[in-house]
């Protein structure tokens, strides 16, 4: 068998967007693989149909797409020289039709705005979200007025001019004055209408109800400083007549659709359990807008079960016949459960693994999938039954993919699991080094899907294992609550488990193992490297160190800061300096990594700075490696070159410290 390395990801295939067509005979989907040349990816659409699937299109640009009808697909791309050189000069996002009965695909129509989410409303009519900037408004203006506007945010560009909260935000880089707005699109008249175009309004979201009438908004209000709950609007498409519907003073919304006729949403007002509070659905009816719980349900929306080998989305959510299916993180497992118009909610897809995305046709659901260790691929789900529709990834059976044996242990009477993967010609009789990995959030999970670099690591001869402590996702709102508590019980558990697992591996050599971890997973190491010197040696990863300076610099750390630590700067300094790894600097003795990226701004660098200073000054051997132009995401969607420096300064420094000591005359 082949091993594992640290450049295998370089071969993946990562998939995403699947997507009916219209009638329900075709699928189409988005696969996205390395380019080393380009230190990029290269994304392509693909069609399913009729028990075999075909790349689509070969530029590599193509990342996203709508049914324009069954045999059309519709998606952005910037193919023609002088559609490049306008977008020089103004803001362009160009669209292109690819008719699936054959022929290349042909320009179709250029939008005036940087276009995001699009939605088909009618025969040539589509609504999308656009970004603009508010001092530079290019928007209903001639195209020498357009253009001048844009010369002078160009000119601009070397100055930042900060007068909102957050100023910046993770992977979309300085964010003040930019707002996202709602547009519609005419291709028959070549015009476009703002829908929601308020320097005071931010679109997070927008549905269609079922005959493409009326349009519900998701908007947060930004004036100088976003607002801590979101409003709904309603417009009529017909009559052209926008209205609130629910005021932005009560909920976190975390979805929205139509049920029954009504508004549908999953909510929470962050009353119980704060910020990372699970939601309920709530429902408004459209005549008297009255807001009422639909359903309780308590549990996660979404997916957060963690993995370095997805890259892209799809549909989390959809209605179909009057049933709201929805992804969900139950336990350790992506899923699907689904909400009916009595209010009852049942498991759907409830399969051990991943769902990353889906659709649901008159063939049963389709899903992007990591499922029995593999990697992604598209199935079908019907009558109970899974079937795997692709196979981008068979070669990896010739490879040495390691099982992972999964423990449940019992930490002040709360069942905490975790997992071990043993190297792949695991030999009793022998010593190993090993690696415990930290999940970041805190509110994620681990769970039994393929994770490249702990794969990488045991086939380089570690024993890694990992767990999902409290604080973690999977498992209700008691299970998440750790406010107030960062360090103290997740410590407890982490430290358990990995006591348990020395245990049932005497393999293990105890002096011999290294921690790692990124986001809460480096706050984790941060604290663990200020508490113990258990490990031999740490990677810590764009993590926290001071909470103090934190809730001033990272993009949420006003609400996260005051949320998970239940205190502020001016109210309770003790306590953030008493969660901070920062403030027991002085009692480290591992030999630390730090891993950071200077557009990072969900934990800024200066995290990284601050504890890697205070180790050289107390003489604890450490190094701090930094990723020019990467932010949060380096380990799952950072440059290819930059995810293998990453991986290797890891592994270097972890081998530096944990390899055999040989015996000399």
């Amino acid at each position: 068998m082949k091993k594992i390395e640290l450049d295998t990801f370089y071969q993946y295939r990562y998939l995403g967007n699947v997507a009916y067509s219209p009638n329900g005979k075709r699928l189409a989907f988005t696969v996205s693989k390395a380019n080393i040349k380009t230190n990029g990816y290269d994304h392509d659409l693909y069609l399913y149909e009729d028990g075999d699937y075909r790349q689509l299109t070969f530029t590599g640009k193509e990342s996203s797409f709508i049914w324009d009808d069954d045999d059309t697909l519709l998606f952005a791309s910037m193919r023609l020289e002088e559609d490049q050189k306008k977008s020089e000069e103004q803001p362009l996002t160009v669209y292109y039709r690819l008719p699936l009965k054959g022929g290349e695909a042909h320009r179709a129509f250029a939008l005036p705005l940087q276009a995001g989410k699009m939605e088909k409303v009618a025969p040539q009519q589509y609504l999308f979200c656009a970004s603009y900037h508010t001092r530079f408004e290019t928007f209903g203006k001639s195209e020498a007025q357009a253009k001048e506007s844009f010369a002078a945010m160009q000119a601009d560009k070397d100055y930042e001019v900060l007068e909102d909260l957050p100023f910046y935000f993770n992977g979309a880089g300085f964010i003040d004055a930019k707002r996202t707005g709602l547009f519609l699109y005419d291709e028959s008249k070549d015009t476009c209408e703002a829908i929601l175009y308020d320097k005071t309004m931010q679109v997070n979201d927008f549905v269609l109800n079922t005959d493409h009438t009326k349009v519900a908004i998701v908007v947060n209000h930004q004036v100088h400083c976003t607002s801590e709950h979101d409003a709904i609007l309603l417009y009529d498409l017909k009559e052209k007549r926008l209205e609130t519907i629910l005021k932005g003073d009560r909920f976190l919304i975390h979805d929205i659709n139509f049920l029954n006729d009504q508004v549908l949403f999953a909510g929470t007002e962050g009353k119980r359990y704060g910020l990372n509070e699970n939601p309920d659905f709530y429902q408004i009816d459209l005549a008297t807008h009255t807001c009422s719980l639909f359903a309780e349900y308590g549990e996660s929306i979404g997916n957060s079960v963690g993995s370095d080998c997805r890259l892209g989305g799809g549909q989390a959510t959809m209605v179909k016949d009057d049933v709201y299916y929805f992804l969900t993180t139950r336990l350790h497992s992506s899923v699907i459960y689904a909400l009916d118009k009595t209010g009852a909610i049942r498991p759907y897809l409830d399969l051990e693994g991943s769902c990353d995305c889906f659709d649901i046709g008159e063939e049963g659901l389709v899903c992007v999938g990591m499922y029995d260790m593999k990697l992604q691929e598209l199935y079908r789900y019907q009558e109970g039954t899974l079937k795997q529709l692709t196979h981008f990834h068979d070669w990896m059976s010739e490879y040495a993919t390691c099982s992972l044996h999964p423990y449940t242990i019992n930490s002040d009477d709360v069942a905490i699991h975790g997992w071990v993967m043993l190297p792949p010609d695991f030999d009793e009789s022998k010593r190993y080094p090993a690696i415990l990995d930290i999940h970041g959030g805190p509110k994620t999970v681990y769970g039994p899907v393929f994770y490249h670099e702990m794969q990488a690591w045991a086939n380089a001869g570690y024993i890694v294992f990992f767990l999902n402590p409290r604080g973690g996702d999977g498992r209700g709102n008691t299970f998440m609550d750790i406010r107030g508590k960062y360090g103290t019980i997740d410590y407890d558990d982490i430290m358990r488990f990995c006591d348990f697992v020395l245990d049932t591996y005497p393999q293990i050599d105890q002096t011999r193992m290294a921690v790692t971890g990124g986001s809460y997973g480096g706050f984790m190491t941060n604290w663990i490297i200020t508490h113990t010197d258990r490990f031999a040696a740490a990677a810590s990863q764009r993590s926290i160190a001071n909470w103090i300076s934190f809730e001033n610099t990272s993009d949420i750390g006003m609400r996260f800061a005051k949320d998970q630590q239940q205190a502020t700067a001016w109210d309770n300094m003790e306590k953030l300096w008493f969660h901070s790894p920062l403030a027991y600097a002085d009692h480290v003795k591992t030999p630390t990594l730090f891993i950071h990226s200077d557009c990072d701004y969900r934990c800024p660098i200066s995290e990284g700075y601050q504890m890697y200073s205070a180790l050289k000054a107390f003489g604890v051997d450490s190094r701090l490696c930094l990723f020019h132009g990467e932010n949060h995401e380096l380990s799952r969607s950072g440059k290819p070159l930059h995810r293998l420096r990453r991986l290797q300064e890891i592994t270097d420094w972890i081998t530096k410290y944990t390899a055999e000591k040989k015996e000399t005359d």
